[in-house]
């Protein structure tokens, strides 16, 4: 009769079973974009993954080459859109995370006037459809002069419904009203309770919500094009959008381009990944 040793032991090997298969359909793509940005435009169609030849495991190591990332970085200059979506995803994501846990605290954890009225505006706005708020948003910043500023775009996004309501949970869930109270009879002021002891207690939920909003903002397509006019305002994504040609298509520069816009992100993914989930499985179990 097996064993709970040996049961454990098949449970393992059954879970890695189904995942191996699926991690290798997750990688091919990934490992086709970094073997394809090494490639040169003669060799892009010849292979599928590494150019053949008669290297080391019959692979034409001299074929690949740098020139797509020389070109990005020379002729097309996509260092300053890098700049960009960094400077902006990074101030977005920072705004908006202290913004959204200060309203989520706020709204968990204060009694006043019209507290329900606010909550029922921040769940209402759940339901907005983005698309929808483009003309209006574009009319408010217009009124406002922020078009072609690095403002119009980062003050639309620093505090989302969404994070203040993710936030009022967490706090509901993760921060003692005992502790608030021990702080401010040790003469703690509110906004040293709250950067002292709830921020701190929240960790692994503004760590998920940091790369969260990161990544939005990394990625926004199509707001950069409506607010910002300026070419050298634009971030890295309307960037490697612009590499597509009319005529013809240089694809190794253009997954030169997508792998520069990728591995930000996977950095920053892996180092808050710990945190990312944490804080998706917080208060999943009590």
């Amino acid at each position: 009769m097996p064993t709970a040793r040996h049961k454990s032991v098949l449970s393992t090997l059954g879970a890695y079973a189904v995942l191996l298969p699926l991690a290798v359909v997750t990688l091919v793509p990934f490992v086709w974009l970094v073997t394809s940005a090494f490639k040169s435009r003669e060799q892009f169609f010849g292979s599928m993954f590494l150019p053949r030849g008669e290297g080391v495991l019959g692979v034409d190591w001299a074929a690949l080459t740098l020139e797509n990332f020389t070109r990005l970085f020379s002729e097309i200059a996509i260092g300053r859109a890098l700049l960009n979506s960094l400077f902006l995803s990074s101030v977005t994501a920072l705004l908006a995370t202290l913004c959204c846990a200060a309203g989520g605290y706020a709204l968990a954890m204060y009694k006043f006037k019209g507290r329900g009225i606010c909550l029922g505006i921040v769940l209402a706005a759940l339901i907005v459809p983005a698309p929808l708020l483009i003309a209006p948003g574009y009319q408010v910043l217009f009124k406002l002069g922020l078009l072609d500023t690095y403002t119009g775009l980062i003050l639309p996004g620093i505090a989302p419904a969404f994070g203040v309501f993710l936030f009022r949970q967490s706090v509901l869930q993760s921060v003692p009203p005992e502790l608030l109270e021990a702080g401010r009879l040790d003469g703690c002021g509110e906004m040293g309770i709250f950067a002292r002891v709830v921020l701190p207690l929240l960790r692994p939920m503004t760590g998920a919500f940091l790369m969260i909003t990161f990544l939005a903002m990394w990625n926004n397509f199509i707001g950069p094009q409506i607010v910002l006019q300026s070419p050298d305002k634009q971030p890295l994504s309307v960037a490697i959008a612009q590499l597509k040609g009319v005529y013809y298509e240089d694809y190794g520069l253009m997954m030169a381009g997508t792998l520069v816009s990728v591995a930000p992100v996977a950095v920053l993914f892996l180092l808050l990944q710990r945190d990312f989930v944490s804080g998706l499985t917080l208060g999943a179990v009590k």
